[in-house]
């Protein structure tokens, strides 16, 4: 519970910041530049360098670009500012995308030279479904041939009217100037008068109180419009656009005061979109940042550290956690306790007393600790989750088997580790194809795992596409015989059977019939009977993949009373099997899936093309948001192989799709020759 020493006006020194935005524009180095002024380091570290606090990760600094979101803190103002760099490639969309959980204003970021890029519209656009305060942050303004008066209009006419600097660059993007609390001077823009004119029109139009005054007296004194400024913030009536170029520091001083004095504290934001209970029934409930109630703290982050072990990182949206503090894990019905209470700067742990709403702050060795889990120190808070956010779904698969055999446990407790650390990771054994297939967003997030497999966890794996789960069926009847007999000089084996085959429809399963009259085969074989037929089921009969969709009806066969054995009706019911089957005109299936496609409109044309050659099917299209397109059909699974690759081609990289199993139908004649040529060589291996 919070002490004297924890009054709730401290809650109003509190504000939170993640830098979000495409890769290259700047953002960790923002960051340091915000470091560094703030006095929280010496000097700003260098990506090139590998010296940057956030970007700490070994391969971080060997790829010089940031893999993960990283918190830091620093001080400025009076006021304690936590600060989360986020990498900006989307393969790292399951790191970017929590960090929006735990702030109050997404500052999209953008390279002035590059101008607005596809990362930066959709974390614009994640950021207002979750209803964070948004900033424009423009950096490198200082680069050369940059047209930024061009840049503002495309970031208007990209985002909306709201977006007004609250700074302009001036001297060639030497420094900025203020235009809201200051109305005087000139900038590369022009007048400064005209940006303040515009920034306090858009404010005093949400308070009519503020409308009044400003028609009769001309101007409104910008330090009177605190509450009406948070309360366009939160409406996104207005989306502040700051000027900065983290290389020479422009800008960089007027963007921590922006922080501290025009940006929300965590009473003054939107609540999160907290539920309580499960499923259709579940209501909506808010957070109060109060550090007097129950504690209320949401998971947005998990790590495996080397040496301290499983780190929970989260945000307090309300109560006080303190060393000592009594938490449960979501249902959890055991609480844990906390040991030492951090927060984090970069890859340092600093300790502190005690981290209050608006805090971010995170906890050590704790094994039940998830992503996403509600920590809370009430046992009847036990069914409060937080809206789940809508995460890209990996389609990106591959099959990864342990070089050394035996290691396939610790492989699995390893994949298990890095699958919590990342929302958008996936793995699977597959038991069709008895491989186990890690599903990421793309070639570059996977390539990241498997360097991370090997440097971090010291263990090499050999990789590979995973196999297609194909199936084979009959569509015909057709009667199958075998007759094993054997002698060893002892007791021999005889077992003779006659069974049939038939098609079911599709989806249908496996049905298995007894009509042997006359005890030609005795009632204890039958279930021999039966094995020997599952056999060739499992493993196939023409390609080596399981059969489905089959009657087996077992009519006839002969015993003997001394050689019969039960290994004797399980192999001839078996080769039975396999005879009918090559018999009853048998196909491979292949499975199809659903794919869903969301790209700019201009690549409408290649991407229906590229599909229909892909032997797909175009069911739909709808119009998106922004100037995008979604296309939906359906394609052979088989034929997306390392699509994302060739969607990032024809899209510029703006493209993305989602799949979902549809159905099973046959191959072409040809993929089919092919399968059963490939499944025929490796047996006569």
């Amino acid at each position: 519970m919070p002490t004297a020493q924890t009054p709730a006006a401290s809650i109003a020194a509190i504000r939170t910041l993640a830098l979000v935005g495409p890769a290259s524009a700047g953002k960790t180095s923002l960051a340091e530049a915000l470091l560094h002024r703030a006095g929280m380091i010496g000097a700003p570290g260098s990506v090139e360098r590998g010296s940057t606090v956030s970007d700490f990760d070994p391969l971080e600094r060997k790829m010089q670009h940031s893999l993960n979101s990283a918190v830091m803190h620093l001080r400025h103002g009076g006021c304690r500012i936590h600060l989360i760099d986020t990498p900006g490639a989307s393969d790292f969309a399951g790191q970017a995308l929590p960090a929006l959980e735990a702030v109050e204003t997404a500052a999209i970021v953008i390279n002035a030279a590059a101008g607005i890029e596809p990362a930066a519209v959709r974390m614009m656009e994640h950021a207002a479904e979750r209803q964070l305060d948004r900033l424009v942050v423009v950096n490198k303004i200082d680069a050369q041939g940059v047209d930024l008066p061009g840049l503002l209009a495309q970031i208007q006419a990209t985002f909306g009217k709201e977006c007004l600097p609250l700074n302009l660059p001036d001297e060639g993007g030497a420094k900025v100037v203020d235009c809201f609390y200051n109305r005087d001077g000139h900038s590369d823009f022009g007048r400064v008068a005209d940006a303040h004119r515009a920034l306090v029109e858009q404010v005093v139009e949400v308070d009519a109180a503020f409308v009044e005054r400003y028609l009769n007296d001309g101007d409104v004194d910008a330090s009177e419009l605190h509450a009406p400024l948070e309360q366009a913030l939160r409406e996104g009536h207005l989306i502040p656009v700051c000027f900065v170029s983290a290389r020479t520091g422009a800008g960089v001083a007027e963007l921590l005061d922006v922080i501290v004095k025009l940006l929300p504290n965590p009473a003054e934001s939107n609540p999160p979109d907290f539920l309580r209970g499960e499923g259709a029934g579940a209501q909506p409930m808010h957070a109060e940042p109060d550090p007097a109630k129950h504690v209320l703290a949401h998971v947005f982050k998990v790590t495996q550290d080397p040496y301290v072990g499983k780190m929970g990182i989260f945000r307090v949206w309300q109560g006080t956690v303190t060393p000592n503090s009594q938490l449960y894990v979501g249902d959890g019905r055991k609480p844990f306790k906390v040991g030492h209470l951090f927060m984090l700067q970069g890859k340092d742990h600093v300790e502190v007393k005690d981290a209050l709403p608006g805090d971010i702050a995170a906890v050590a060795k704790v094994d039940e600790i998830a992503f996403d889990a509600v920590l809370h120190d009430a046992a009847e808070d036990d069914h409060i989750h937080l809206k789940p956010l809508a995460f890209p779904t990996p389609v990106h698969g591959l099959a990864i088997t342990p070089k050394r055999h035996g290691d396939e446990q610790r492989l699995w407790e390893i994949l298990t580790k890095l699958v919590d650390e990342d929302p958008c990771l996936k793995v699977e054994h597959v038991a069709t194809t008895n491989e186990t297939v890690v599903y990421g967003l793309g070639e570059l997030h996977l390539r990241v795992l498997l360097e991370r497999l090997r440097d971090v966890y010291k263990f090499d794996v050999d990789t590979k596409p995973p196999r297609i789960a194909y199936r084979e069926t009959v569509t015909a009847k057709a009667e199958g015989h075998h007759r094993h007999k054997k002698q060893t000089g002892g007791a021999g084996q005889f077992g003779e059977v006659f069974l049939r085959v038939e098609p079911l429809p599709r989806g249908a399963g496996f049905e298995f019939v007894d009509e042997v009259k006359g005890g030609v085969i005795p009632g204890p074989f039958i279930p021999a009977v039966e094995k020997g037929v599952r056999e060739v089921l499992a493993s196939g009969a023409i390609a080596g993949y399981p059969v489905v969709d089959v009657r087996v009806t077992v009519y006839d066969g002969k015993h003997h009373s001394v050689d019969s054995k039960e290994i004797a009706f399980v192999t001839a019911a078996r080769k039975a099997m396999l005879a009918a089957v090559r018999e009853a005109r048998p196909i491979v299936l292949e499975p199809v899936v659903h794919v869903e496609i969301t790209a700019p409109e201009s690549a409408m044309g290649d991407i229906t093309g590229d599909l229909s050659s892909r032997r797909g099917q175009i069911s739909g299209t709808l119009g998106g948001a922004n100037g995008t397109i979604v296309v939906r059909g359906q394609a052979p699974l088989s034929e997306l192989a390392g699509y994302q690759s060739r969607l990032n081609a024809m899209t510029s990289g703006q493209g993305r799709y989602t799949i979902a199993f549809s159905h099973y139908e046959p191959v072409p004649p040809a993929v089919q020759q092919q399968l059963t040529a490939a499944w025929h060589a490796k047996d006569e291996d």
